[in-house]
């Protein structure tokens, strides 16, 4: 990247929707940067719970730069697109709703861009939890830093930037999907604009659901994307040779096998929870014994809910891909790269 696009700035875009209740935390957050952006681009997408209140008092404000654009009905898809087509920064930096971000974020994730390290910079999310329930959810379903792979990581667009000239060359975001949006995105991305560096030190907080049925519908939602867009395949066959083959299996051959076998059924489920257990040793010590233990009863629930949410949803974005037709958007394939949630 050449100089003049690290000395013409950064946008931040996102998009909302009644997000009256939380988009003030991530405001905050963002005027209080140490690099502050040179403008913030927001997409309504049709609120009538105040968020229009809260974005108006945060320009009188003056803080930030703000520019809010309505776009009532707009997927999230089409509220990126529009905001990043908005912009006038050559660098995007994609942040969320709900999100609290560490005081250095835009610094620390520009900064290989700016210094012409990279096309693409892909930061960190780490739960926020305020519930037992919530550290048990974000220790099941959220990878800490040093698990992650930088060279094979999928960005969130809770916390990723690139080139505004990338976005148009990888076609925007794709704005017939609903969910899974920002993994397709980052594929087409990839491919154009080369690998990306991974930042874990610009750290975006967020807040789990705070509710299973709440969990359940994310994560159904979350399979059915990936139904649509035809992603994941064997990962989603490993699921479902383990729930409907392998598992009732081995439960009905520990029937007539030596008591031995239930050991290794045993083995198999504290396996299946190690992962999860292990964050929650370090991510639960500021709860309370009790609710220590409400977590820790929490984690098999969580993980067997989210299990059933996916094998549920796979299929019903199959059927709507099957039904639609929508248009083709592999890119060519980004030798070494991979990842997934």
């Amino acid at each position: 990247m050449s100089s003049d696009h690290a000395q013409r700035g950064v946008s931040v875009i996102l998009t909302v929707l009644d997000e009256a209740d939380n988009l003030r935390a991530l405001l905050e957050s963002l005027a209080a940067q140490t690099l502050l952006p040179d403008e913030v681009v927001v997409v309504d997408g049709g609120s009538t719970d105040g968020t229009l209140n809260v974005l108006e008092n945060m320009m009188q404000d003056g803080r930030l730069r703000l520019h809010v654009l309505q776009r009532p009905g707009a997927n999230i898809s089409r509220g990126r697109n529009i905001a990043i087509d908005a912009a006038e920064g050559p660098m995007i930096a994609s942040t969320d709703a709900g999100v609290r971000l560490d005081r250095d974020w835009l610094e620390r994730l520009v900064a290989p861009i700016a210094n012409g390290m990279a096309r693409v910079a892909s930061g960190f999310f780490a739960s926020d939890p305020q519930s037992a329930f919530e550290t048990a959810l974000g220790a099941a379903t959220l990878p800490e830093a040093r698990e992650i792979d930088g060279a094979r990581f999928l960005p969130s667009s809770r916390s990723v930037a690139f080139l505004k000239e990338d976005w148009t060359r990888a076609g925007g975001y794709p704005e017939w999907l609903d969910y899974c949006e920002d993994l397709v995105f980052d594929l087409r991305l990839l491919s154009v604009a080369g690998p990306a560096v991974f930042v874990p030190d610009a750290v975006a907080h967020f807040r789990p659901r705070t509710r299973l049925r709440d969990y359940y519908r994310q994560y159904y939602r979350y399979a059915r994307g990936d139904g649509k867009a035809d992603l994941w395949r064997r990962r989603h066959a490993v699921r479902y040779a383990t729930y409907g083959v392998a598992g009732p299996a081995m439960a009905a051959l520990g029937l007539w096998v030596h008591p031995l076998w239930w050991g290794l059924l045993l083995a198999g489920g504290v396996a299946y929870l190690y992962t999860p257990l292990r964050r929650l040793w370090h991510q639960g010590r500021h709860l309370s014994a009790s609710a220590r233990l409400r977590a820790w009863l929490w984690v098999p629930v969580i993980r067997v809910v989210g299990d059933v949410a996916k094998m549920l949803g796979y299929p019903a974005g199959w059927r709507w891909r099957l039904r639609e037709r929508p248009p083709r958007w592999r890119p060519a394939p980004l030798a070494g790269r991979g990842a997934g949630r």
